[in-house]
């Protein structure tokens, strides 16, 4: 047997035991005739990203649904993220959301987001994601891994949780907390002073609930869509990295697209990023609300520059060990200065409601920060063929 045959096979069990998907004739076809297009989501059915993506279904579906039925896969159904991404790559699967850390391995240049205090605000955050000509550069630096980035999901501001009050570094020596897969997480966690515990995200809720660790670090959702709430009851916000999740495509798919098609595809992908965008706002204050109100969490507000004095050392290290992501983070410095001066850095009631004001910057250029980004980003030795590239 052929190994694409056997990666195929691999994710049609996957998809009909596990997820009790309709009927399939073959490797990617549908009773109908029509082209499956599996994705991968770790998140619940509730979860913005989740709504986004359904978003990107009906579009598709809208626009070619004679011949493509979107079928999406949440829970980790289709295994943990790093899992999920080896069957994107090989193609049992089409696509997969998955963070940031989960693609160092494959390009380095996005251990970027895995730098503690990049983002000096959530404008600057946004503003550097929403940049097409910086972030297709990014996005292209998979395509000799066999995938390539569409658009990005904000997955929001990463703080601790825990069994018990964190209000400071000191607070977290002694403690096991949970980070991304990342070895720059690993290492970001180390100098907080805390031990790192690299797990799935899958198996975070029955590891603090059963005392393999003290806590995690992620955003506010975790706490009521993935229940955390119920086991950690201090969430303090020490914002320590603005990290994006992507929602990453084989590149052999897309490549098989016709122009008109992969024109749908991009503008469904753009379109999902637009409603878990405006989905995701919603949702974090709603989540505050039930965290506090009905699991009796507790959040802190905290000094950050004590934990910025901790991890910003790693800054030079990491660009020391990583050459390829120098560029990039010159750029970031520079927005982050050019934003401070219009007044847009992290002020003494971040983390405690709406900020002053309604500023959402698209891109570099709409905020008017008069920056002119390169078009020839150089992050991949090697491109993809056919419709993707027209």
């Amino acid at each position: 047997m052929r190994r694409k045959d056997i990666f195929c096979r691999a994710g049609l069990f996957f998809a009909v035991i596990l997820a009790a998907a309709v009927p399939v004739t073959g490797c990617g076809k549908a009773a109908d005739g029509r082209r499956i297009v599996r994705i991968a989501l770790g998140q619940s059915e509730s979860h913005p990203e989740y709504i986004g993506l359904m978003a990107f279904k009906e579009y598709v579906e809208e626009q070619l649904g004679d011949r493509y039925e979107v079928q999406i896969f949440p829970n980790e159904i289709l295994g943990a993220a790093q899992r999920a991404i080896e069957l994107t790559q090989t193609g049992a699967i089409d696509f997969v959301v998955a963070g940031t850390a989960n693609l160092e391995t494959f390009a380095d240049i996005y251990e970027i987001f895995s730098m503690p205090y990049l983002f000096d605000s959530p404008e600057v955050y946004q503003t550097v994601m929403g940049d097409e000509a910086m972030m297709n550069g990014i996005y292209e630096s998979t395509d000799k891994a066999g995938f390539r980035v569409l658009t990005w999901y904000n997955a929001g501001t990463r703080n601790f949780y825990a069994k018990k009050p964190v209000y400071t570094p000191e607070d977290l020596k002694g403690m096991k907390i949970r980070v991304q897969q990342s070895p720059a997480s690993v290492k970001m966690m180390q100098a907080f002073g805390a031990a790192a515990s690299p797990m799935s995200f899958g198996e975070v809720y029955t590891a603090i609930q059963q005392g393999v660790i003290d806590g995690a670090e992620n955003n506010e959702l975790a706490l009521t869509n993935n229940k955390h709430g119920e086991v950690a009851k201090y969430f303090t916000y020490n914002m320590h990295q603005m990290v994006p999740d992507m929602l990453v495509g084989n590149l052999k798919f897309l490549n098989s697209l016709t122009a008109e098609e992969l024109e749908v595809f991009k503008e469904a992908a753009r379109r999902s990023n637009e409603v878990e965008l405006e989905e995701w706002d919603k949702q974090v204050e709603e989540a505050k609300r039930v965290a506090a109100e009905d699991m009796g969490v507790e959040f802190l507000n905290t000094d950050v520059e004590l934990f910025k004095e901790k991890v910003l050392p790693l800054h030079q290290e990491m660009l020391l060990e990583n050459p390829d992501i120098a560029q990039l983070y010159t750029a970031i410095q520079e927005i982050n200065e050019n934003m401070k001066a219009q007044g847009m850095e992290y002020g003494p009631e971040m983390g405690k409601g709406e900020p002053e004001g309604e500023i959402k910057p698209q891109s570099a250029m709409e905020a008017g920060l008069g920056m002119i980004w390169k078009s020839d980003w150089e992050f991949a030795d090697e491109k993809g063929e056919g419709a993707w590239m027209e």
